[in-house]
């Protein structure tokens, strides 16, 4: 019988995240246009900050409780997650163009930014208060560049605009109802997947490696999913960008800021295999601007060859 109540429960959270994923995405992109905001901007920062909740959750709980180590492993999880899961899901489904700002800056950012954290923990062996600050100012200069440059070039789907004819803070409303449903979806979500994986006689470290993971990253997916579908790729690509950015520069920054993370020497395979991935879809993007079928395969054999080595480990 309480199988069975777990089950409806994870079946309730799929639908909470899929109407919750397209209820976030059309109020996002309506508020963008109605304010003539571009889409990547909403994407890069709103959406992301959005869809990146439940990893603010655990990782700032975790340094609350002195349990900062979850945080760098959770942030890193997610950013190998988000690119080689997310991205080669959505590809996979259906082609899609990355628009000449996010391969120019937002992912060249999102490469440095990971690299920094790299260096930073591996050559001081933590991230001190001291390096949280230092990702803080980047993340408030990061946001200040977002929006000046929205300003500069801020243009805006006119004929979308045309068709929306739900006032503003309906459309807000919407967005933030549907967030609401993304996260509490991906909570029952991954709380039900992960009784059902234990009575199944799963260990904790699979279920950890996979569902817990993978559960905290769900709202990127079915964000990025819906957003792609209704041809809005700035905020599919944005949001992943964005989600991987708004992880290093204010989740990690924020938590080391509370207490200083200890970077374990091992860690360093995981933080390389983060900064590859950024690297695999930078290089995959490269000439034709557009993630492709193949690539997202590509991606997504790469993650399960990143799965076999932690499963080995």
């Amino acid at each position: 019988m309480d199988m069975l109540i777990q089950v409806l429960i994870l079946v309730l959270g799929f639908v909470m995240l899929v109407k919750g994923a397209d209820w976030f995405v059309d109020g996002a992109a309506g508020v963008a246009d109605k304010l003539g905001v571009p889409q990547l901007v909403i994407g890069l920062t709103i959406v992301a900050m959005g869809t990146s909740a439940p990893e603010a959750a655990v990782s700032l709980t975790a340094a609350l409780k002195g349990n900062a180590d979850i945080a760098l492993g959770n942030v890193v999880g997610s950013n190998i997650l988000n690119i080689l899961i997310i991205l080669g899901i959505v590809s996979v489904i259906i082609a899609t163009p990355i628009s000449k700002s996010i391969f120019k800056v937002d992912l060249p950012f999102m490469l440095v930014m990971s690299l920094l954290v790299m260096l930073l923990g591996y050559m001081g062996e933590d991230i001190s208060r001291l390096d949280g600050g230092i990702l803080l100012v980047f993340f408030v200069g990061y946001l200040v560049y977002l929006f000046v440059d929205a300003k500069k070039s801020g243009t805006s789907n006119e004929e979308e605009k045309e068709e929306n004819n739900k006032p503003i803070w309906q459309l807000i409303l919407i967005a933030v109802v549907g967030l609401v449903l993304i996260v509490f979806g991906s909570d029952f979500t991954v709380d039900a997947a992960t009784k059902i994986a234990t009575e199944l006689g799963m260990g904790t470290k699979f279920i950890g490696l996979t569902i817990v993971a993978l559960g905290t990253s769900l709202p990127e997916l079915f964000t990025s999913v819906a957003a792609a579908l209704k041809g809005k790729s700035d905020i599919a690509i944005g949001n992943i960008v964005g989600s991987n950015i708004f992880n290093i520069l204010f989740i990690l920054g924020t938590s080391s800021v509370i207490t200083p993370i200890n970077f374990e020497p091992i860690f360093l395979i995981d933080a390389l295999v983060s900064v590859g991935a950024g690297v695999l879809l930078w290089v995959m993007t490269f000439k034709k601007k557009h993630l492709t079928r193949p690539a997202g395969i590509t991606m997504l054999l790469c993650y399960a060859g990143y799965f076999v080595y932690l499963i080995m480990g």
